[in-house]
C-alpha cells in the first residue's frame, strides 16, 4: 500500500513540476469533433484539420480563410477566430458563382468553379479592407480545387 501511495504522490509531483516549469501561450481550444458516423477517410481528414488548426489561427488584422470541399461543391469562409465571427463566405452554391460557371450539376465540381469562388472571395476581402490572410486548407491536400481557391484569392489581391 505504501508503494501505491508513493507512486501516486510521485505522479502528482511530476505533474505539478511540468505545469509550472514552462508557461505556454494561451491558444483557443480547437476541436473538430463530429458526433455522427464517419468513414475512415473523413476521420483522418478531421485529424489533419485539427493539427492544422492548432497552428493556424485568424485575427481581425489577418483572418483565416477556411476551405471545405465536398464531392459536389466548394465552400470558403473568412473567419476571425479571436472574435469568433465569419467575416464573409462564398461557395459554388451561391447564385453569382453559378451564373459564371453554369447551372449544370457537374459544373460546380470543377477546378474553374473553385477558381471563381477564390476570385469572388478575394474581391469580398479587398472590399472589406482585408489584404492579408492565413490559408487553412481544412485537412485537404493542397491540390486541385483547394489550390484553385488559393490562387483565385491571390489573383484578387489577398496575400497569404
Amino acid at each position: 500500500m505504501s508503494a501505491c501511495a508513493f507512486s501516486l504522490s510521485a505522479r502528482a509531483a511530476v505533474a505539478t513540476r511540468v505545469r509550472s516549469a514552462a508557461p505556454q501561450r494561451r491558444v483557443a481550444a480547437v476541436t473538430t469533433h463530429t458526433s455522427c458516423a464517419m468513414t475512415d477517410k473523413e476521420r483522418r481528414r478531421q485529424k489533419r484539420h485539427t493539427k492544422i488548426r492548432s497552428k493556424v489561427s485568424g485575427t481581425a488584422e489577418r483572418p483565416r480563410i477556411s476551405v471545405y470541399r465536398s464531392n459536389q461543391h466548394t465552400y470558403v469562409q473568412v473567419i476571425d477566430d479571436e472574435n469568433q465571427t465569419t467575416l464573409c463566405a462564398v461557395g459554388t452554391m451561391s447564385v453569382s458563382i453559378k451564373e459564371k460557371v453554369g447551372k449544370e450539376e457537374w459544373a460546380t465540381k470543377t477546378v474553374t468553379a473553385a477558381n471563381e469562388v477564390g476570385k469572388a472571395l478575394g474581391a469580398m476581402c479587398v472590399e472589406k479592407g482585408i489584404k492579408k490572410a492565413v490559408f487553412d486548407r481544412g485537412g485537404f491536400v493542397y491540390h486541385g480545387r483547394v489550390k484553385a481557391v488559393a490562387e483565385g484569392c491571390r489573383e484578387a489581391g489577398v496575400e497569404f
